[in-house]
């Protein structure tokens, strides 16, 4: 049934399109734009439908399942409160009948009396629905039931209600509760509604009980009937809606089936920088296919275009719609084929190719104009293009300084410049373009720069080669002959008259470097000779410098040797000229023996101070001098070093200066640096004028640790840092020194400086100061603490 509807649906639709379609032929419009501009719309609204009618479906179904579950609700709690008053009032009216015939009860054997006085009290249908009514005596013991039930008598109330029941303690004032009982024996797993009601006297209360399952009984049936009432409207509805649903996407299937053929279509014409138009040359309407709008930057969209708005985006230097409509409609003519500019919607013009032909459909006195438009305005850039670079060209070959022709392959002119034409005296009639070879040579006064002259020498094979021709003033032309991938060829005169004039120079020239290349081969060979002398003198020179290095090493062990020999004799005359200075034994005696004693006690130190450095330095130089790096404290060394030269710069009011951090450690020889430090100092306070400055500063850069020893002294010139360093080298002279000192202090502390790793630097100016600066590695401030607490 489903699928039949929805086959009425789509017959339906069909005829619904095609009245639609009949409407637009009345109107004048074409039947497919028609189609385009309201059936779209038709088919936007069915496809909003088709996804709105299973969801208003499914949501009825749901508002009816809401629906009947509230009224299911309702009635179970009209059943609720329907049963509690009744329950209630029947076990009101029982009580006062009890109340009222319990005067009638005899002492003893009761029972049968109350049965019947309880059986009066109940009201009509008291007993129906599954209610229960039980007289309790005054010990809570069950004496009467009715309807009658054996089981439950002689059973004390609180087995059946429960032993902490609040209607049994408060009675009528509890209500009617919703509560467990026992009334078979299986422990209070029955939900029963029940009600209590004290009595006076003998009996002690009745209690009105109603179970569960009779009360809802009915409300039960009814709940039973809707379900399956609700399941199969639901599963009916469900069937349709499926089947709807099924033709709904069949429906959406033919629908994307044709979106994706007009998508490809427009795809097609957009890629292919084309649309489609069609204009109704009596009404001057015009309709535009989506490609067509986006070759000019516009939105798509599906409203007939007036006259005027297509009038005014077309250049009116190329074409005049209004003409042409005019033309067509008087001419008969059934074909055009124009070409014109569009405004783009950036402000761009865009040059179209409009070909179309009239069509007229039956019954229709309208014509039409369909056609196609074609984006070429690359065409018409290249074109454009092409016409200027064949003037660049022209120009350019008119502008060359050599003659110059193009032949086609059918050897006729092509392009000649005004040097080709004045070459061979040619007239202008015989230039034009498309003058055959023959003509051309045949008006050419000129015979000898032919292609074949008399007096020509050849370089290759014409015209696919280049040949050499005299003219008879002496000139010299070298013609250039090459094919063109048409199969024509290019030639080019060229004037190598200065050229030719060079090459006898040349010529000339060979024959003097030849002369010179003879000359140069005799220099040759005076130089191999002189190149195996400079060999067998290095030769000699390696020999001699490894004697001298001998001779070196010689000398180190030498004065290694003598410096120890002349250190004992020093430390015994040193010795003893303290003894006499400081007259341990007695005095001496005269005055002028004393400074006798101090003047051999200070050249005995001098001595022995000079003999050390040439020691310490003739180790180094012999490669025997070893350092044992340590943890060294560099502020406790510099401190030490400070200490020794105070005495020399006390003497001459220099001030000394140590900006050493405390807990500043390196690794170094202790000796070692402390010997730098003090030769440094020393030669700092040296060379410092009285009332000078002389600082020590230590500072670290990265993981090393930077000494600077910096003096306001006399200075040093460039020429002499250099050479300053070296063993026994000074600045002064023997006939220009002022200052003692062998000139090893700087020497020997470079080169422990070395033996460390590092390097020693001097900077210095004239009258202004030095300041000599190494660097060593730094210790980890760890370590150093642990040494120094060691």
């Amino acid at each position: 049934m489903a699928q039949a509807s929805a086959g009425d649906a789509s017959v339906r639709r069909g005829d619904k399109e095609s009245n639609l379609k009949r409407t637009a032929s009345n109107l004048g419009l074409p039947l497919w734009t028609f189609f385009n501009t309201v059936t779209n719309g038709l088919a936007r609204s069915d496809g909003l439908m088709r996804r709105a009618i299973p969801g208003l479906a499914i949501v009825f179904i749901f508002v009816l399942a809401l629906f009947r579950a509230g009224e299911m609700a309702s009635q179970y709690n009209e059943t609720r409160e329907t049963a509690e008053t009744t329950l209630s009032l029947m076990a009101n009216l029982v009580a006062t009948g009890l109340k009222a015939g319990e005067e009638d009860l005899p002492e003893t054997g009761f029972r049968t009396t109350l049965k019947r006085i309880l059986a009066d009290s109940l009201p009509a249908g008291a007993t129906s629905q599954g209610r229960t009514f039980l007289v309790v005596d005054d010990a809570g013991t069950v004496v009467a039931s009715a309807p009658a039930q054996p089981d439950l008598e002689n059973r004390p109330i609180t087995d059946i209600l429960g032993p902490s029941q609040p209607m049994i303690i408060f009675g009528a004032r509890a209500g009617v509760m919703m509560t467990p009982v026992d009334l078979f024996g299986t422990d209070g797993d029955t939900q029963a509604m029940a009600t209590v009601q004290h009595l006076d006297g003998r009996l002690g209360m009745v209690a009105a009980l109603q179970t569960e399952s009779q009360i809802y009984s009915k409300w039960r049936d009814d709940l039973s009937a809707n379900v399956t009432l609700f399941v199969g409207t639901s599963f009916v509805l469900l069937a349709v809606i499926y089947g709807f649903f099924s033709q709904a996407s069949r429906a959406e299937v033919a629908d994307d089936m044709y979106a994706a053929t007009r998508a490809r279509i427009d795809t097609a014409l957009t890629h292919g920088r084309c649309g489609l138009f069609d204009w109704d040359l009596s009404r001057g309407r015009m309709f535009w296919s989506s490609s067509l709008y986006e070759l000019l930057g516009r939105e798509p969209k599906d409203d007939i275009l007036s006259f005027a708005d297509v009038d005014d985006i077309t250049h009116p230097d190329d074409i005049d719609l209004l003409a042409v409509a005019e033309h067509l409609l008087e001419s008969g003519e059934t074909l055009v084929d124009e070409t014109f500019r569009m405004r783009h919607a950036d402000g761009s013009w865009i040059w179209l190719r409009a070909r179309g032909e009239i069509q007229s459909e039956p019954g229709r006195a309208e014509p039409h104009l369909i056609g196609i438009c074609i984006d070429i305005t690359e065409q018409h850039e290249l074109a454009e293009q092409s016409r200027m670079a064949d003037l660049r060209l022209r120009d350019a070959i008119e502008t060359i300084s050599e003659a110059f022709v193009l032949w086609n392959a059918r050897n006729e002119l092509v392009i000649c410049n005004s040097n080709y034409q004045s070459l061979h005296s040619l007239p202008s009639a015989a230039i034009k373009p498309g003058t055959p070879y023959k003509d051309v040579i045949a008006a050419a006064s000129n015979a000898e720069v032919a292609p074949h002259p008399v007096n020509v020498t050849q370089r290759g094979g014409a015209p696919d080669g280049s040949y050499e021709a005299q003219l008879e003033d002496g000139r010299w032309l070298q013609i250039s002959e090459r094919r063109t991938k048409d199969g024509g060829f290019v030639s080019v005169g060229t004037d190598i008259t200065a050229l030719k004039k060079h090459e006898e120079k040349l010529l000339d020239s060979e024959k003097r470097l030849k002369a010179t290349v003879s000359d140069l081969q005799k220099s040759r060979q005076t130089l191999e000779v002189q190149a195996r002398q400079l060999v067998e003198m290095a030769d000699k020179y390696q020999e001699e410098k490894t004697r001298a290095e001998a001779a070196n090493k010689a000398k180190s062990e030498f004065l290694a040797n003598i410096s120890h020999e002349l250190r004992t004799p020093l430390n015994a005359i040193i010795g003893f000229s303290d003894i006499m200075t400081q007259e341990m034994f007695g005095p001496i005696g005269t005055e002028r023996y004393t400074d006798y004693c101090k003047d051999i006690y200070s050249s005995g130190t001098y001595l022995l101070n000079v003999i050390n450095d040439i020691l310490d330095m003739s180790k180094i130089e012999a490669g025997r001098m070893t350092i044992e790096t340590e943890v060294v404290n560099a502020s406790a060394s510099a401190a030490d070093a400070s200490r020794i030269v105070t005495g020399a710069a006390t003497e001459k009011n220099i001030t000394v200066n140590a900006d050493v951090a405390d807990n500043v450690c390196v690794h170094a020889d202790k000796r070692a640096l402390k010997q730098i430090l003090l030769n440094l100092l020393a030669n700092a306070v040296k060379f410092t004028p009285d009332n000078g400055t002389v600082t020590l500063k230590a500072k670290p850069r990265g993981d090393k640790l930077r000494f600077e020893v910096t003096d306001t002294g006399i200075g040093i010139s460039e020429r002499d840092i250099e050479r300053l360093a070296q063993p026994f080298v000074q600045v002064e002279n023997q006939f220009t020194k002022t200052h003692q000192g062998s000139g090893l202090g700087l020497a020997i502390a470079r080169s422990l400086v070395e033996l460390h790793g590092g390097t020693l630097t001097i900077e210095s100016k004239v009258k202004k100061g030095t300041t000599v600066s190494f660097t060593l590695p730094l210790a980890d401030q760890d370590v150093a603490v642990q040494d120094g607490a060691a």
